[in-house]
C-alpha cells in the first residue's frame, strides 16, 4: 500500500538522512521523499511517501509515532488520512525529428507541458502536475523515445483550513 506524510522539521544538516534511517530500520521502502524551506527560513517541510507491503497492510501509526518522536520534528500528519492536494514537477528529454515535433506539440499542449529546451534532436519538456498526469505524460511521450528524465517526487499541502 502507498502511504504519504508530511513533517514539518527543523531545518539543520543530517535531517533527511536521520529521517531515511528510521524508515530503513523499519524495512519501508521510500518512493519519493521531497524536503525544502516553508514559510519559516528555520522550518522544512517533508513529504514521504512509501510504501508497506500487500501483505502487512496494517497501520501507518507505528511509523508516524517514530517520526514524530524525532527530536528534529514538529508536527507530522499522516495525509493519507486526509484530502489532500499533491503536485510533481517531471523533465524529459525527448527524441524528435522534423516530422515528430508537430506530433510531440500537439501531445504536449494536451496536457498543458511546457517546452524549455530545442535540440536538433531531442526537444525538452516541463510538466507539473499530480501523479496521473505526469504518468500519462510519460506514456503518451515513451513511443518518440525519451533520453532521459527527472521527477522531483510529491510534494503535498492538507485541503481546507486545517
Amino acid at each position: 500500500m502507498k502511504h504519504t506524510i508530511s513533517a514539518l522539521v527543523a531545518n539543520r544538516s543530517g535531517v533527511l538522512a536521520e529521517m531515511a534511517e528510521e524508515f530503513k530500520r523499519r524495512g519501508l521502502n521510500i518512493r519519493s521523499i521531497s524536503s525544502g524551506e516553508t514559510e519559516n527560513p528555520d522550518v522544512s517541510r517533508m513529504v514521504i511517501c512509501f510504501e508497506t507491503p500487500d501483505d502487512q497492510p496494517g497501520d501507518t501509526g507505528d511509523i508516524v509515532d517514530a517520526v514524530d518522536r524525532m527530536a528534529f520534528v514538529i508536527q507530522v500528519d499522516d495525509l493519507s488520512r486526509r484530502e489532500f492536494v499533491d503536485r510533481e514537477l517531471v523533465l524529459l528529454k525527448v527524441r524528435r525529428n522534423g516530422e515528430s515535433l508537430s506530433q510531440l506539440m500537439q501531445i504536449l499542449e494536451v496536457f498543458r507541458a511546457g517546452v524549455v529546451g530545442l535540440g536538433e534532436g531531442s526537444i525538452t519538456v516541463e510538466l507539473s502536475g499530480d501523479a496521473e498526469r505526469v504518468e500519462g505524460l510519460i506514456r503518451m511521450l515513451e513511443p518518440f523515445g525519451i533520453l532521459s528524465m527527472a521527477r522531483t517526487g510529491k510534494i503535498a499541502l492538507k485541503r481546507g483550513d486545517e
